[in-house]
């Protein structure tokens, strides 16, 4: 359906409308948010198999299971973790007034920002969609929904529900291409939340700051995966792949890149070609694997690989079907292929690869393999394998991501009482769970002064007395 408003007019006056109907409601209690955050959820439980047919067709091919795992069941544990700690969330919390205040009483009171701007990636468009617009429901707010133009059938479907379920001034769809992204991205919000590649993350942030409109920014990056050598090496192996290739790699926390001891590689090679065969078998007409979003990512993974290639890099592919990356592919299915030897400056090891590609580094010592991570942009994730407490500890310590699981990939996304997001390039801001609720919300300091008190002491005129007094505590 061809999006009618104009980008600058249309979306305005819904912003208004938001605006003007958060003015009648400023603070909802938790009964009344609680009740749109189980709306919600029943939406998206009874709408599963149209969400899931909308996410498969705009892919091209992606499995059930795969939504059911990442969109819908994040979406919907999310969810009911806001319903079962959200009253607590949003109590007043005591501070203490200190003693130059006392006997006053100091607390900080949570308060709706107001209008929140969602901008959604294609990648996951419904988890992505629903999980910070779960913190800003539980958090009170009205909410504004600008879904990915790759995922067209999932943001027309997506608008439909939402407009059945609620009230346009309090959540809605707005649907369109890159013109109504930036009229999007450029009204004055209370809140915005972006997620999506680290150079539109500077064109939003860019928009956002001609309005001092808050930002949170989850972005992406090179998030390696780190094999230490007292790893479990195999489990090491299996994780690293099935994470890499979740929704074909497609994934802002995917592995992107594997440091593996010396030596090692070709282990690493043969233990992930086996493992992908298991998954994936009968690879070329297996309907488990998920296609590439677009020609033009497609295109741009070749890219990457034939770059990597022509720079001396190995390419060892996982499947026997990788010779239709070189050709036309109407499902737009790109084979998972290992890259060794690639140059430090190929693209392949610059930019975030997003897809099914997966460099190898081999590293001689473990403080080498955490220098090589620290001379790198922060990434979103950093992946440790290591049974070592003492190497486990140094890595934390030593390196930043903006999450890390360790003996594992990706669980810590699925994790709601963790916070989700990024670290420098890699983004700014985090939400899911409580932190959400507090991206959402602003902690208003509220002081309550007694009616006895220090003020007749410490004003003009100055001399003795009020010497005193600061005397009295500056000891």
């Amino acid at each position: 359906m061809k999006n009618d408003l104009d980008p600058k007019l249309g979306i305005e006056s819904l912003f208004r409308a938001q605006q003007t109907a958060f003015a009648r409601a400023p603070m909802p209690d938790w009964d009344t948010r609680a009740r749109h955050l189980r709306a919600l959820d029943a939406m998206l439980l009874s709408n599963r198999e149209a969400i899931t047919q909308a996410i498969h067709a705009d892919f091209g091919n992606r499995a059930a299971n795969e939504t059911d795992l990442a969109d819908m069941l994040g979406s919907h544990l999310g969810i009911r973790h806001a319903l079962r700690h959200g009253r607590r969330w949003m109590k007043p919390q005591r501070r203490s007034s200190g003693m130059l205040l006392a006997p006053a009483r100091a607390k900080l009171v949570p308060q709706p920002v107001g209008v929140v701007g969602i901008v959604v990636p294609w990648n996951y468009p419904l988890f992505l969609a629903v999980g910070p617009l779960t913190g800003a429901l539980a958090a009170g707010n009205r909410v504004m929904i600008k879904p990915s133009e790759f995922t067209p059938r999932f943001g027309e479907l997506f608008a439909q529900l939402i407009a059945k379920t609620f009230a346009p001034d309090h959540v809605t769809v707005v649907n369109g291409e890159v013109d109504v992204a930036r009229a999007f991205t450029s009204l004055p919000f209370d809140h915005l939340l972006y997620t999506g590649s680290t150079g539109v993350g500077r064109q939003v942030m860019r928009a956002a700051a001609e309005n001092l409109t808050p930002v949170t920014l989850e972005l992406g990056g090179k998030s390696p995966a780190l094999i230490g050598p007292n790893a479990r090496f195999d489990e090491a192996v299996d994780a690293v792949v099935s994470g890499k290739l979740f929704n074909a790699g497609q994934t802002c926390v995917a592995p992107d890149y594997v440091l593996v001891p010396r030596g090692r590689a070709q282990a690493f090679i043969d233990r992930a070609g086996a493992l992908t065969r298991k998954m994936y078998p009968g690879f070329s007409s297996n309907t488990d694997y998920t296609s590439i979003i677009s020609t033009s990512h497609l295109e741009r993974l070749r890219t990457l690989a034939v770059d990597a290639a022509s720079r001396g890099a190995t390419l060892h592919a996982l499947t026997d079907d990788a010779s239709s990356n070189q050709g036309d592919s109407p499902t737009r299915r790109f084979a998972p292929l290992i890259v060794t030897g690639a140059p430090d400056d190929t693209a392949i090891m610059r930019e975030e690869i997003f897809g099914p590609l997966l460099p190898l580094v081999e590293y001689d010592t473990f403080d080498e393999a955490l220098t090589y991570i620290n001379a790198r942009p922060r990434p979103l994730a950093m992946y440790l394998f290591e049974t070592d407490r003492a190497k486990i500890d140094a890595a934390l310590a030593r390196t930043h991501a903006g999450g890390v699981t360790v003996n594992d990939t990706l669980l810590h996304v699925a994790c709601d009482d963790l916070p989700f997001g990024g670290i420098g390039p890699s983004g700014i801001g985090a939400y899911h769970g409580v932190d959400g609720f507090r991206t959402f919300t602003h902690m208003k300091p509220v002081l309550i002064q007694s009616r006895f008190n220090l003020r007749a002491l410490v004003r003009p005129p100055y001399g003795k007395r009020v010497a005193a007094v600061v005397k009295m505590f500056l000891r």
